[in-house]
């Protein structure tokens, strides 16, 4: 999963080939534009694992890493926060690539004794400058999520608190509020739940989620769509499945 942060601009404008703009000119590609390899680091206990960086712009840049903490909100979207357990080292701290040119860094994991068990994510943030000097400085910063699992008793357990309707935009969908009182990060897809919802007079049918992540010790919305005629009284379940084991089932009843 990749992260794309602008300070300046965002840089990530796809290129056309033969479309033209502006007094004639052909678009081009971006100065400063990069790529993580692997996007999502994951590792267990005191490990590594290289992280290959590619500069798609045109101009020559220089890479400098930097760490922060890494959050979701309601809605799933990451967020940048404060780094709390400083895990995390990145090596070289530095590096300059030329157009179209690689460069590599090291992710190590080295958790305290002491750290409890389950998942700790950090961001690694790269943030890229270019080497020529310009009227306007545009900076761009790329985000790897590091995920560090720490041996010990995994607890994986989620709790549905609220189901509400709502529209948004010219949808209807269901928003049902999650506790992960867990200590790992949980997949809430397919793979994890679906909603069987039952109208009178109507066959029962199953929703499903819009895939996102939940972070342990947190709190999320997954998000499910239904058509815009439905409306009326429904009674709505939660179905289990086989990758959240640790899901609390339960019913809901609400007028859509």
């Amino acid at each position: 999963m990749i992260v794309c942060f602008a300070l300046a601009a965002c840089l990530h404008a796809p290129t056309f080939a033969g479309a033209w703009a502006g007094f004639g000119r052909p678009l081009s590609r971006p100065p400063v534009s990069l790529v993580a390899s692997p996007a999502h680091v994951s590792l267990t206990g005191a490990a590594r694992e290289a992280v290959t960086v590619t500069s798609a712009g045109r101009q020559p840049v220089v890479v400098e890493v930097a760490r922060a903490g890494y959050g979701l909100d309601l809605r799933g979207r990451p967020r940048v926060g404060r780094l709390r357990a400083p895990w995390i080292s990145v090596r070289p701290r530095r590096a300059r690539i030329v157009p179209g040119g690689k460069a590599m860094f090291v992710v190590a994991s080295s958790p305290p004794s002491r750290a409890e068990p389950g998942d700790h994510s950090e961001l690694v943030l790269l943030v890229a400058r270019p080497l020529r000097t310009a009227a306007l400085s545009v900076r761009m910063r790329l985000g790897v999520i590091v995920v560090v699992r720490v041996r010990g008793r995994i607890v994986r357990r989620l709790t549905p608190i609220r189901l509400r309707a709502r529209t948004r935009g010219r949808a209807r969908q269901l928003d049902l509020l999650l506790r992960n009182a867990g200590n790992v990060t949980e997949a809430v897809d397919t793979g994890c739940l679906t909603l069987g919802l039952r109208r009178p007079a109507a066959r029962l049918v199953h929703l499903r989620p819009v895939a996102r992540t939940l972070l342990p010790h947190t709190r999320g919305i997954a998000e499910f769509r239904y058509p815009k005629r439905w409306h009326g009284r429904a009674t709505v379940s939660i179905e289990r499945r086989r990758r959240c084991p640790g899901l609390l089932l339960r019913r809901f009843v609400l007028r859509l």
